[in-house]
């Protein structure tokens, strides 16, 4: 994701890294070339003269602007959702870890309540509180790293106790299975009388809550805009530039090149980018920061837990968060 203060407006108009003009400058230079042999065959340098109205493109390029702009939105749409339920999982684990440290009370008669009893800190409860955040503190990290279908395990290992990491190491949706570790610690609390009813329900409603978080990036990750259109409107984005010069050609002459550049990186850009936040969970440089969001939530976590958090603050490299 690219962060980087707001620019000066000249500035802006040089940006390099994050923009999609990178990626362009091969096709923009293929339409740079059609563009030279239309202005070269007009002047009669060929014994082949293509010229075309402009009539057609302008009524083509209207239906593509609507087409790119709808294809954009919905683009868009996945892009956000995935910012919004990031944002639910951080609130989310936020409110567990709160919970967690607040609701759960000794039991009358139990060796926790006595231990309790002999420290006034609560350190009994503290320790059990933080076995169930370092689940919450492994959560984003599972979950970044099934949306991007790569290996958790050094991630993992180093916030997961060995048997507990074990167990989710051998599932193959792991996010899921450290939710399901979560509520066997919520049942264990209230069957040891350390939870009453309301606060099952207050921390079942927070662990549903991040159910439906990673329901949502799975169904953004598993269900893709459909190919048929995305590739129907690639082909005519690439038509409609590549005959736009010589539809430009009788009118404007030797500014043909300019002109058609101009515009066929207006619309390839727009499919570019759309293309690049169809799937906001990957690793291109416009899609989410899932690695500082995953750190960004894991520091709040600790932080409530009074516990120093040796997690280096995500500084972006060349205004580039990954």
């Amino acid at each position: 994701m690219i962060v980087r203060p707001h620019l000066h407006w000249f500035r802006m108009l040089l940006a390099w890294r994050g923009s999609v003009l990178p990626q362009l400058l091969p096709r923009l230079f293929l339409v740079l070339c059609l563009s030279l042999v239309a202005v070269a065959a007009h002047d009669h340098i060929f014994r082949v003269t293509v010229s075309l109205s402009t009539v057609p493109f302008s009524l083509i390029g209207i239906a593509l602007a609507v087409f790119l702009g709808f294809r954009n939105s919905a683009s868009y749409d996945r892009y956000w959702e995935g910012r919004k339920l990031w944002g639910a999982l951080l609130n989310d684990s936020r409110s567990l870890a709160r919970e967690a440290l607040t609701l759960p009370r000794p039991a009358a008669g139990t060796a926790d309540a006595a231990a309790d009893a002999d420290d006034g800190d609560g350190r009994a409860a503290h320790e059990r509180a933080r076995a169930f955040v370092q689940l919450l503190c492994a959560l984003p990290h599972a979950l970044r790293h099934q949306l991007r279908n790569t290996d958790p395990h050094s991630d993992l290992a180093a916030r997961l106790p060995a048997p507990v990491l074990e167990r989710v190491m051998a599932s193959r949706y792991r996010s899921a299975t450290l939710m399901l570790c979560a509520g066997e610690w919520v049942r264990r609390e209230a069957r040891e009388g350390r939870l009453d009813g309301y606060g099952v329900l207050a921390f079942e409603r927070n662990l549903n809550g991040i159910s439906d978080v990673i329901g949502g990036c799975e169904r953004i990750v598993s269900t893709p805009l459909p190919f048929a259109y995305t590739v129907m409107i690639h082909r005519t984005v690439y038509f409609f530039c590549a005959l736009l010069p010589f539809g430009l050609v009788d009118s404007i002459g030797w500014l043909t090149p300019i002109f058609a550049v101009f515009v066929a990186y207006a619309f390839m850009a727009h499919e570019a980018i759309a293309s690049q936040i169809e799937d906001p969970f990957g690793t291109e440089d416009n899609d989410l920061a899932l690695n500082a969001m995953s750190v960004s939530i894991e520091t709040a976590l600790r932080d409530l837990l009074g516990e120093p958090t040796s997690l280096p603050a995500r500084a972006p490299e060349q205004f580039i968060l990954d």
